[in-house]
């Protein structure tokens, strides 16, 4: 079984767009199983047509809380908390809304009153598709934690991927390069960095080459939108030269792709319009590497 990651660096470059489309052709030749990593906001599970099975409450992070019977209100508590969390009264309190669980005020409270429990943050969720089993995540808002979530998606998609014997893991990945994404890359065979031709997807392309670098994990470049910003996508195509990375496709612009995302379905199902040609002949350039 091979592991592919797709990233962007930013988000609106077309990822997910390309991860449903992969996850249709997939399906039409081998047994996928399908991961959505962007749990701050995931939505392949809208194009793919997901209904969920069996959901997992995600504790991640902790939270403080004053034991009443033991406080004796003498604010040491708020004195150490950097972030105003603690609340004053004949009893103190903690605002929650405030509380980032760093336990400064547990470690530090010379009555023992305050306690550390954990936080619900968010759910685990396994689905089911039209193109494979599909493992995601839900973050709540205003919570962090999510590096972890993404860690236990990824086993749990791992985990059905060998159960089911399947020949692909496809992973949808968040956006930028900061902690889930660290999570997402962990394991992965080959990382498509969908890009487009702008300076921010310039910029942001460049720091996922390096991030991938760093874990060694190989990487090719789909450019999407291609035909938008002719100069851009010059400068990608130069880059890509320049540091031996190999471009996979040139996805055009192509209202289709709205259209069927409206519909809940990928591109390539039932479309034959030009993004949906170039995304199937994407997908056959990289099929030897992620199958065969």
């Amino acid at each position: 079984m091979k592991e592919l990651l797709i990233l962007s660096g930013k988000g609106g470059t077309g990822k997910t767009t390309v991860a449903a489309a992969f996850a249709h052709l997939a399906a039409r030749e081998g047994r996928p199983v399908l991961a959505d990593t962007d749990v701050d906001a995931a939505n392949l599970e809208l194009v793919v047509g997901a209904e969920v099975e069996t959901r997992h409450e995600f504790c991640g992070g902790q939270e403080a809380i004053v034991q009443a019977e033991r406080c004796t209100a003498c604010g040491h508590c708020a004195q150490v908390c950097r972030f105003g969390a603690i609340v004053p009264g004949t009893v103190y309190r903690v605002d929650n809304v405030l509380c980032e669980g760093c336990a400064v005020c547990f470690y530090q409270c010379p009555e023992q009153a305050i306690a550390m429990q954990e936080t619900l943050d968010g759910e685990l969720l396994v689905s089911r598709s039209r193109y494979g089993p599909l493992v995601h995540g839900s973050l709540r808002a205003g919570r962090e934690n999510s590096g972890k979530l993404v860690a236990l998606v990824k086993e749990e998609a791992r985990r059905l991927a060998e159960a089911g014997r399947a020949d692909l893991l496809l992973v949808d990945g968040p956006p930028g390069i900061g902690c889930p994404v660290i999570a997402s890359l962990a394991g992965a065979d080959l990382v498509l960095a969908v890009t487009e031709p702008t300076t921010a997807g310039i910029h942001d392309l460049e720091r996922v080459v390096g991030l991938a670098r760093h874990f060694r994990v190989p990487l090719l470049v789909g450019l999407n939108k291609a035909d938008l910003g002719p100069l851009q996508g010059r400068e990608v195509e130069r880059f890509c030269a320049r540091e031996e990375i190999a471009l996979v496709g040139r996805i055009p612009y192509d209202p289709a792709v709205t259209w069927a995302m409206v519909q809940g379905r990928p591109v390539t199902a039932g479309e034959n319009g030009a993004a949906a040609e170039a995304i199937r002949e994407m997908w056959a350039r990289m099929r030897a590497l992620v199958i065969e």
